[in-house]
Parts: structure tokens; sequence; C-alpha cells
């Protein structure tokens, strides 16, 4: 079956005479290419059924009612301003997916919207502000149970008692346990009935307990390794602390990919200016600035959950005065040549896909970044075999270690 693209018809409703089909009929999947076969969608089947099951909620809705988590691309922000909510509060985790909900809220209100009024707040982290009061919360459905969690506890204590949480999903990613985490904050959930192979969880009546609880994150655990704190030039008898949201990738674990690239931190150059590119609970960016009091580390990511978690590891490590945490988009806040070191543990999923355009965007960003004679330390899944596109597109490269699972290799930048 063909995936669902914007303009397929299905969604029932209107907005100011218009069908909201054709109002989502105008969003596109900016700032990716959508033009690819298997590119991603502007509108899936889960934005249509999570927009057809809260109409009625959405059309009576007042001012600080609404609240959408996890907008792909901006079709239930849209959505909800075609069917009349006067304000949205709005929170997605990657900064590109932020931009383009933006964009197309813009281009919508330049178009099929034109004259519409949406007043947006957007948040960048999961904060008590963006659902304090909410009735209605629609929300993309996290891969991770962590992240579903830390939603759900945000919701049950801190939204509207009557409040309505619709929580969609392709189905084949659904599991039993996104139906657990849910129950352990409120007393109700259903499923509806599959449609597009989607299909949505609907979670109400905040359970006191949740209400009153303390929030379960961030997660903090501490990392005692004296093989690799040796290796990174640390105390054996000391430890690094690890800080992580439920957004964040592993968790507060060390990932085998870091692992392998943290055994060879003994061999890494020293650095004034070091980048931690694609950062994730910054544990790296830590540990380079444990290991050389000199060194000042911009630890950057997309995502808004690894952000606070890196910001939030190099405070507990006490290096918090000399690690920067960003959110942006594949280092593009940093300065052309301004790096003598840049770590990097790219990622090569893409949502549900296997991907490998984030890893050479990223080895784009260390070839900009770094100084001439500056160094690139990249761990990567050994059957991906990026040395060449490394060669061409950083410098010079040379392998340090490899096994069956993770290679490791040293660029330096022409």
């Amino acid at each position: 079956m063909e995936p669902d693209r914007a303009g397929d018809s299905g969604t029932p409703g209107d907005a100011g005479g218009l069908e909201l089909g054709d109002v989502l009929a105008s969003l596109a999947p900016w700032p990716e290419d959508g033009s690819r076969a298997d590119g991603p969608v502007a509108v899936d089947a889960t934005d249509r059924l999570l927009l057809d099951e809260a109409h009625a909620l959405l059309a009576h809705a007042g001012p600080d009612d609404v609240v959408v988590i996890g907008d792909h691309f901006g079709a239930l922000t849209v959505g909800a301003a075609a069917l009349g909510v006067p304000r949205v509060r709005l929170h997605t985790d990657a900064v590109t997916a932020e931009q383009a909900v933006l964009a197309n809220l813009r281009a919508a209100q330049a178009g099929p919207l034109q004259g519409t009024q949406l007043d947006l707040g957007v948040h960048e982290g999961l904060e008590p502000a963006l659902v304090r009061g909410a009735r209605v919360v629609l929300l993309q459905l996290p891969r991770s149970l962590a992240e579903l969690q830390e939603v759900a506890e945000l919701v049950a204590r801190e939204a509207a008692d009557d409040v309505v949480l619709l929580a969609g999903g392709r189905v084949k990613h659904m599991t039993h346990g996104m139906n657990d985490v849910l129950a352990t904050c409120f007393a109700d959930v259903r499923a509806t009935l599959a449609r597009g192979k989607s299909r949505l969880l609907v979670a109400t009546g905040p359970r006191p307990a949740a209400r009153e609880a303390a929030t379960s994150f961030p997660v903090t655990a501490v990392l005692h390794d004296a093989e690799l704190l040796a290796a990174a030039d640390l105390p054996s008898d000391g430890a690094v602390t690890v800080v992580a949201h439920g957004g964040v990738f592993a968790g507060p674990a060390l990932d085998l990919g870091t692992r392998a690239l943290l055994r060879t931190a003994d061999r890494w150059p020293a650095a004034v200016d070091a980048v931690d590119l694609g950062s994730g609970t910054g544990l790296l960016a830590s540990v380079l600035a444990l290991r050389d009091a000199a060194t000042r580390v911009v630890a950057t990511d997309r995502s808004a959950a690894a952000t606070a978690s890196a910001r939030a590891t190099a405070v507990a490590n006490g290096v918090g005065e000399r690690v920067t945490a960003l959110r942006d988009d594949v280092g593009a806040g940093e300065a052309d040549a301004s790096a003598d070191l840049v770590v990097c543990n790219p990622p090569f999923h893409d949502r549900a896909s296997v991907s490998t355009d984030a890893a050479h965007r990223m080895f784009a960003a260390a070839a900009r970044i770094l100084r001439p004679g500056g160094e690139l330390w990249c761990v990567y899944n050994s059957g991906l075999r990026y040395r060449p596109a490394l060669e061409r597109t950083v410098g010079p490269t040379t392998q340090v270690s490899r096994d069956t699972r993770f290679t490791v290799t040293r660029s330096v930048s022409r």
C-alpha cells in the first residue's frame, strides 16, 4: 500500500468552508525532501485519525485548552487552527520538526487559512507550563516508553482534571507497554479501532497519585568503569555521572557505540575548542571537559531532550561552565573553522527507518566546523563502511579500531 500523502481523502470536517483535507494538502515535509518514494510525508494516517477523533473537542476548545506534542510537520497544529482553535501550545522534540511546523503554519495562513489567527506558544522542553490546565492533548506516540512516561506523568500532574489525552501511532510500532505506561497515570485507557494502519490510545481521568507524584525524570546514573575512565585520562577511582530525559537515545546507559569510541580516548588530541556533534546525553562532552581543564566544549543535538540532558550531565560532573549545550540542526550554530576536535556517534535511524542521511550531514558539518588539521573522531556500525565518505568529505581517514559491530575512525581536516 502506498503511504498516505497530504491531500488524500479521508479526513472529515471543514475550516471556514474548506474541507480540512484541502487545508492539510497545502503542507509539505519541509525542510526534508518529500519527493522520494520512501521519503517523509507531511500528513500521515495518524495525523488524520487524531484530528478526526478530536474534531468535536477541538471545535469547542477554549484559548488555553489545546496542547500538541510531537507534531512531525505541522498537520496537528494547522489542523487545530483550521478547526477554529484560538491558541495551541506546542512541543516537538526535534528542532527540525519545530521549524517544519512553523513553516507550514505560515504557508497555510498565507494560503487556505488566510486571515486565520492562531496564537502559537512554542515550548522547547517538557515543562509544566506546556500542559498546565490543558483539556485536550494531541500526541504523536514516541517510540521510547521512557519518553511516553515523561509525557504521561507531566499531563497527569499538570493538565485539567477532565483532560483527554489522544495518543496516536502506526499500529506496527505500538505495544501493550504503551497502554501500561498510560495506565499508571490515568484511570481509563482505551484503544480506538485501527484505520489506515494507525490507532489511538485515549487516556482520561488522571490518577490522584499521579497528580501528586514528583516527576521520574530526568534519570541519573553513575558510570563506574575503570578501563574507560583510564582511557579518557580520568582518575581510575572516579566516576562520570549521566543524566537523561525520557526522549534521549540510550537513556542513562552507556550505549555500545559510545563505549567503543571512549576506548580510544587516550589517543584523542588535546583541544581548546571541541564539539560533541549529536551529543545525546552529553557524556562525551563531559568527558572532553573532564580530561582537560583548558577545553571548552559545545554539545549540539537537534533533540530538546538531548540538549537538556547534556546540560544536566555537564552540571552533574562539575563542568557546566565549560560545556555549552545547544539545540540546533547538525551543528548549524557553530562557526566555520571554529573547533580543533569533533567527536561523533551518528544515528543510523530516522524514526522507524534505517537511514544514513543524518551521518553524511554530520560529516559535512564536521568538515565545516573543523579548523585545518583538526580531527574528527567517529564511531559507526562496521557494516556501514563510512570511511570513503569521510575521506571525501573531511580529509585523510584512518581506522583506529574495528570489531564485528563498531568501527572508530580518525579524520584530519584538510
